[in-house]
């Protein structure tokens, strides 16, 4: 299904709607009372509408497949979840809401997962077709100029929530400095800030201070005179250099074994880079980083199914942001869509456990023998570089692909840039699997 981005922001507004209607009848079904269960004080629950346009994107090709449309619902709202909850909890170390039955961890409900699948399958089959229509009703000059009223109080809404919590944070951080205990409700900020707290902890009892030990940890584990100690922003920059090397050198030789030919398995135009495993080492150690502990099958299956997830959307997004296919697998059986197959969603469960019980400590511990002084400017100039190498990747490849579809001649001092230091020989050499779609 090809959308505009109006459509794509209206069924955003729509589902996040309905989606805090069905949160606030449910509590008032359960708790006898109205509460407003988002994050936002609108009548809003973004998530929602977040997980709609997800499944808009990715999942429409499924349409037909029902069965497999519920289950990539599911795993995709398992994989939103996992991500947005353990986000929220590393700002304020509180669980925003724990689920007691059939769960993972407190993040995850068997049922409310059987829910989501549900949710995408109405919503690619039944729900876009309905509220497209209904849009096509409106002018198209008064629902943009709506969107963009709806866009700038969202912001604003989105600004001051956030701000309360930061602002909360910062509170806590100081009592904690002081070794002041937290006998009761602990606010922070102005009235509407104030006003804003309550509202969340209402909304979410986790969030609730009292009785909460006396010194606020900080998320960050670094210690002075160590560099990048624990799971901190600097130690996931380096794990994302040398995982996009570390499965770029991989890549290169499974398919020298496999094909019996050295092909290019870069993502980027500077340096061997494969980006896909570096952003999913990335995943794997912000998501499982605290679970590194558990057993292997443990670890195994939670890899699988964020791998598959992680995968999958990979290659939708490449589809759709350069018409371009990376990687098909339709030839392999227990595929689908072409985009994954269940054999190398497996070996994302294998690469799980591989990289939490033997390469990351390994790792971890020699990016922490790095100076302090080295390291931290060090981890900018990566950053920049990286920055840099993707941008400049992304804009050859979208000029290659328009040479390819369209043929016109470049036009600017970009377009005649990338037409000399881009030509097709080099990117096909870049390239070699990409096919145009």
């Amino acid at each position: 299904m090809e959308l505009t981005f109006t459509q794509l922001l209206s069924l955003f507004f729509i589902y996040s709607l309905a989606g805090w209607l069905l949160e606030t009848a449910a509590a008032a079904a359960f708790k006898r009372e109205l509460v407003n269960k988002g994050y936002l004080s609108l009548p809003l629950c973004p998530i929602y509408g977040f997980e709609a346009t997800a499944f808009t994107l990715f999942l429409s090709e499924l349409k037909n497949r029902p069965l497999f449309l519920f289950l990539g619902g599911a795993i995709l709202s398992a994989f939103f979840t996992l991500i947005t909850g353990h986000i929220l909890e590393r700002f304020l170390h509180r669980k925003w809401w724990d689920y007691r039955k059939f769960q993972f961890e407190g993040y995850l409900s068997l049922p409310v997962l059987a829910l989501c699948g549900l949710g995408a399958v109405f919503c690619v089959r039944w729900g876009n077709p309905f509220f497209l229509g209904l849009l096509n009703l409106i002018p198209k000059g008064l629902l943009r100029i709506c969107l963009i009223v709806l866009s700038v109080l969202l912001a604003l809404d989105f600004s001051g929530s956030s701000l309360t919590l930061w602002q909360l944070r910062r509170k806590l951080q100081k009592l904690s400095s002081e070794l002041i205990p937290f006998q009761g409700p602990i606010e922070a900020g102005n009235v509407l800030t104030r006003r804003i707290q309550r509202r969340l902890a209402h909304a979410y009892p986790n969030l609730r201070l009292e009785g909460i030990p006396a010194v606020f940890t900080p998320a960050r584990e670094e210690k002075e005179g160590v560099f990048a100690r624990g799971c901190c922003f600097h130690k996931l920059v380096w794990l994302f250099i040398l995982g996009s090397l570390l499965g770029d050198l991989t890549e290169t030789i499974f398919c020298y074994v496999t094909a019996g030919v050295w092909m290019s398995r870069s993502s980027l135009v500077y340096g061997p880079f494969s980006i896909v495993w570096g952003f999913g080492c990335v995943m794997l150690t912000a998501l499982l980083y605290r679970y590194k502990d558990k057993s292997d099958r443990y670890i195994f299956l939670a890899g699988t199914v964020l791998g598959g997830a992680y995968e999958y959307i990979c290659s939708v997004l490449s589809e759709l942001v350069f018409g371009t296919i990376f990687w098909d697998y339709s030839g392999i059986p227990f595929n689908l869509g072409g985009r994954i197959n269940l054999l190398y969603c497996f070996f994302w469960g294998i690469a799980a456990v591989v990289w939490l019980k033997g390469l990351y400590p390994r790792l971890s511990a020699l990016i922490e023998r790095i100076p302090v002084s080295i390291g931290v400017p060090a981890t900018w100039i990566l950053i920049v570089f990286m920055v840099f190498d993707m941008a400049v990747s992304g804009l050859a490849l979208s000029r290659y692909v328009e040479r390819q579809t369209v043929s016109s001649p470049s036009q600017g001092i970009v377009g005649e840039f990338l037409d000399e230091h881009f030509p097709d020989e080099r990117m096909e050499h870049v390239y070699p699997n990409a096919k145009l779609v």
